[in-house]
Protein backbone atom coordinates (compact mmCIF):
# COMPACT_ATOMS: atom_id res chain seq x y z
CA UNK A 1 0.00 0.00 0.00
CA UNK A 2 1.32 3.27 -1.11
CA UNK A 3 1.40 6.39 1.36
CA UNK A 4 0.45 10.07 1.18
CA UNK A 5 3.67 11.02 0.45
CA UNK A 6 4.39 14.41 -2.48
CA UNK A 7 5.12 11.48 -4.95
CA UNK A 8 2.01 9.35 -5.41
CA UNK A 9 3.19 5.67 -5.81
CA UNK A 10 1.08 3.52 -8.34
CA UNK A 11 1.76 0.74 -10.76
CA UNK A 12 0.08 2.58 -13.64
CA UNK A 13 -1.36 6.33 -14.26
CA UNK A 14 -5.30 6.38 -14.51
CA UNK A 15 -5.63 8.38 -17.42
CA UNK A 16 -2.46 7.57 -19.63
CA UNK A 17 -1.76 4.17 -18.54
CA UNK A 18 2.39 4.72 -18.94
CA UNK A 19 3.87 2.44 -15.98
CA UNK A 20 5.27 3.34 -12.91
CA UNK A 21 3.86 7.30 -13.46
CA UNK A 22 5.49 10.40 -12.01
CA UNK A 23 2.95 11.78 -9.83
CA UNK A 24 3.63 15.15 -8.40
CA UNK A 25 2.57 16.54 -5.49
CA UNK A 26 0.04 19.78 -6.99
CA UNK A 27 -2.07 20.73 -3.65
CA UNK A 28 -3.01 19.11 -0.06
CA UNK A 29 -5.77 19.87 1.98
CA UNK A 30 -8.22 18.68 4.86
CA UNK A 31 -11.66 18.34 5.30
CA UNK A 32 -13.56 16.93 7.89
CA UNK A 33 -17.98 16.27 7.91
CA UNK A 34 -20.68 18.54 9.36
CA UNK A 35 -19.74 17.39 13.11
CA UNK A 36 -16.21 18.44 12.63
CA UNK A 37 -15.22 14.52 12.90
CA UNK A 38 -13.95 12.24 10.18
CA UNK A 39 -10.51 14.23 9.15
CA UNK A 40 -9.06 13.48 5.79
CA UNK A 41 -6.25 14.40 4.38
CA UNK A 42 -6.13 14.87 0.61
CA UNK A 43 -3.51 15.46 -2.32
CA UNK A 44 -3.67 16.38 -5.90
CA UNK A 45 -1.12 15.28 -8.28
CA UNK A 46 -0.36 15.55 -11.97
CA UNK A 47 1.09 12.96 -13.85
CA UNK A 48 4.14 14.33 -15.70
CA UNK A 49 3.66 12.38 -18.62
CA UNK A 50 -0.11 13.52 -19.62
CA UNK A 51 -1.46 16.31 -17.61
CA UNK A 52 -3.80 13.94 -15.86
CA UNK A 53 -4.72 14.91 -12.16
CA UNK A 54 -5.02 11.81 -9.42
CA UNK A 55 -6.84 13.08 -6.28
CA UNK A 56 -5.93 10.69 -3.13
CA UNK A 57 -6.57 10.58 0.59
CA UNK A 58 -5.98 9.34 3.62
CA UNK A 59 -6.43 10.03 7.57
CA UNK A 60 -3.48 11.60 7.66
CA UNK A 61 -0.35 13.21 5.45
CA UNK A 62 1.76 10.59 4.86
CA UNK A 63 -0.45 7.84 5.90
CA UNK A 64 -1.31 4.70 4.04
CA UNK A 65 -3.47 5.71 1.46
CA UNK A 66 -7.21 5.01 1.36
CA UNK A 67 -8.59 5.60 -2.03
CA UNK A 68 -7.56 7.37 -5.14
CA UNK A 69 -9.50 8.89 -7.77
CA UNK A 70 -10.08 7.78 -10.66
CA UNK A 71 -9.29 4.70 -9.50
CA UNK A 72 -6.92 2.75 -11.77
CA UNK A 73 -8.43 0.73 -15.03
CA UNK A 74 -9.12 -2.53 -13.81
CA UNK A 75 -9.35 -5.69 -15.99
CA UNK A 76 -12.13 -8.38 -15.29
CA UNK A 77 -10.90 -11.28 -13.37
CA UNK A 78 -13.05 -13.89 -15.40
CA UNK A 79 -12.02 -13.60 -18.71
CA UNK A 80 -10.54 -16.24 -20.72
CA UNK A 81 -7.02 -15.83 -20.45
CA UNK A 82 -6.45 -15.20 -23.92
CA UNK A 83 -8.52 -12.36 -23.76
CA UNK A 84 -7.33 -10.97 -20.55
CA UNK A 85 -4.01 -10.58 -21.94
CA UNK A 86 -4.71 -8.99 -25.32
CA UNK A 87 -6.82 -6.47 -22.94
CA UNK A 88 -3.87 -6.06 -20.39
CA UNK A 89 -1.97 -5.34 -23.45
CA UNK A 90 -4.32 -2.62 -24.93
CA UNK A 91 -4.33 -0.95 -21.48
CA UNK A 92 -0.58 -0.52 -21.63
CA UNK A 93 -0.41 0.40 -24.27
CA UNK A 94 -3.12 3.43 -24.80
CA UNK A 95 0.04 5.58 -25.16
CA UNK A 96 0.51 3.98 -28.92
CA UNK A 97 -3.62 4.39 -29.78
CA UNK A 98 -3.64 2.56 -32.92
CA UNK A 99 -1.70 -0.35 -31.43
CA UNK A 100 -4.16 -0.37 -28.31
CA UNK A 101 -7.28 -0.34 -30.47
CA UNK A 102 -5.94 -3.81 -32.57
CA UNK A 103 -5.38 -5.26 -29.12
CA UNK A 104 -8.67 -4.24 -27.83
CA UNK A 105 -10.09 -5.68 -31.13
CA UNK A 106 -8.37 -9.05 -30.57
CA UNK A 107 -9.72 -9.16 -27.13
CA UNK A 108 -13.30 -9.29 -28.03
CA UNK A 109 -12.19 -11.90 -30.80
CA UNK A 110 -11.26 -13.84 -28.32
CA UNK A 111 -14.25 -13.11 -25.75
CA UNK A 112 -16.58 -14.64 -29.13
CA UNK A 113 -14.39 -17.24 -30.02
CA UNK A 114 -14.68 -18.31 -26.03
CA UNK A 115 -18.11 -18.29 -26.25
CA UNK A 116 -18.51 -20.61 -29.16
CA UNK A 117 -18.59 -17.71 -31.97
CA UNK A 118 -15.87 -19.19 -34.05
CA UNK A 119 -17.19 -19.39 -37.76
CA UNK A 120 -16.79 -16.67 -40.07
CA UNK A 121 -15.35 -12.58 -39.70
CA UNK A 122 -15.39 -10.64 -36.71
CA UNK A 123 -18.16 -9.08 -38.20
CA UNK A 124 -20.30 -12.00 -38.56
CA UNK A 125 -19.73 -13.33 -35.41
CA UNK A 126 -20.76 -10.07 -34.09
CA UNK A 127 -23.86 -9.97 -35.80
CA UNK A 128 -24.81 -13.72 -34.57
CA UNK A 129 -24.12 -13.24 -31.04
CA UNK A 130 -26.61 -10.03 -31.31
CA UNK A 131 -29.27 -12.72 -33.22
CA UNK A 132 -28.80 -15.29 -30.69
CA UNK A 133 -29.10 -12.67 -27.77
CA UNK A 134 -26.58 -13.37 -26.37
CA UNK A 135 -25.74 -9.64 -26.37
CA UNK A 136 -27.78 -6.66 -26.75
CA UNK A 137 -28.11 -5.01 -30.07
CA UNK A 138 -26.82 -2.07 -29.05
CA UNK A 139 -23.85 -3.46 -27.83
CA UNK A 140 -23.44 -4.48 -31.27
CA UNK A 141 -23.38 -1.44 -32.61
CA UNK A 142 -20.52 -0.87 -29.75
CA UNK A 143 -18.99 -3.98 -30.79
CA UNK A 144 -18.99 -2.72 -34.33
CA UNK A 145 -17.43 0.05 -33.78
CA UNK A 146 -14.44 -1.43 -31.98
CA UNK A 147 -13.51 -3.78 -35.37
CA UNK A 148 -13.92 -0.88 -37.53
CA UNK A 149 -11.14 1.13 -36.04
CA UNK A 150 -9.00 -2.02 -35.86
CA UNK A 151 -9.83 -2.65 -39.83
CA UNK A 152 -8.55 0.62 -40.50
CA UNK A 153 -5.46 0.68 -38.42
CA UNK A 154 -4.82 -3.00 -39.97
CA UNK A 155 -5.61 -2.46 -43.59
CA UNK A 156 -4.01 1.70 -42.80
CA UNK A 157 -6.72 3.50 -44.51
CA UNK A 158 -5.21 6.53 -45.97
CA UNK A 159 -8.62 7.75 -45.86
CA UNK A 160 -9.45 6.87 -41.46
CA UNK A 161 -8.09 9.28 -39.24
CA UNK A 162 -5.50 8.03 -36.72
CA UNK A 163 -7.44 6.78 -33.43
CA UNK A 164 -6.41 9.10 -30.23
CA UNK A 165 -5.96 8.23 -27.07
CA UNK A 166 -9.79 9.17 -26.06
CA UNK A 167 -10.73 6.50 -29.31
CA UNK A 168 -8.42 3.58 -27.65
CA UNK A 169 -9.98 4.19 -24.15
CA UNK A 170 -13.49 4.02 -25.45
CA UNK A 171 -12.59 0.96 -27.28
CA UNK A 172 -11.50 -0.44 -23.95
CA UNK A 173 -13.84 0.49 -22.05
CA UNK A 174 -16.50 -1.23 -24.51
CA UNK A 175 -14.13 -4.61 -24.38
CA UNK A 176 -13.97 -4.44 -20.23
CA UNK A 177 -17.72 -4.08 -20.61
CA UNK A 178 -18.63 -6.91 -23.19
CA UNK A 179 -16.27 -8.49 -20.66
CA UNK A 180 -18.25 -7.41 -17.26
CA UNK A 181 -21.51 -8.48 -19.32
CA UNK A 182 -20.41 -12.02 -20.96
CA UNK A 183 -18.06 -13.54 -18.09
CA UNK A 184 -18.13 -11.63 -14.92
CA UNK A 185 -21.49 -11.26 -14.65
CA UNK A 186 -22.81 -14.91 -15.27
CA UNK A 187 -19.54 -16.41 -12.45
CA UNK A 188 -20.64 -13.79 -9.74
CA UNK A 189 -24.64 -15.44 -9.91
CA UNK A 190 -22.82 -18.42 -10.62
CA UNK A 191 -21.02 -17.92 -7.41
CA UNK A 192 -24.00 -16.66 -5.38
CA UNK A 193 -26.17 -19.52 -6.32
CA UNK A 194 -23.44 -22.02 -5.20
CA UNK A 195 -24.17 -23.46 -1.85
CA UNK A 196 -21.35 -22.27 0.57
CA UNK A 197 -20.08 -25.85 1.32
CA UNK A 198 -20.06 -26.12 -2.48
CA UNK A 199 -17.67 -23.49 -2.81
Amino acid sequence: MTNLTPHLQLPRCPHCSVDTPSLVQQWRGQTKDQAGMNLRSWVVYCCTRCGGLVTAWSPNFDGPVQDHFPSTAAIPSDLPARAQTFLEQAVSSIHAPAGAVMLTASAVDAMLKAKGYTQGSLYARIDKTAEDHVITSDMAHWAHAVRLDANDQRHADEAASLPDEGDAKRCIDFASALGQFLFSLPACVHRGLTPPSSQ
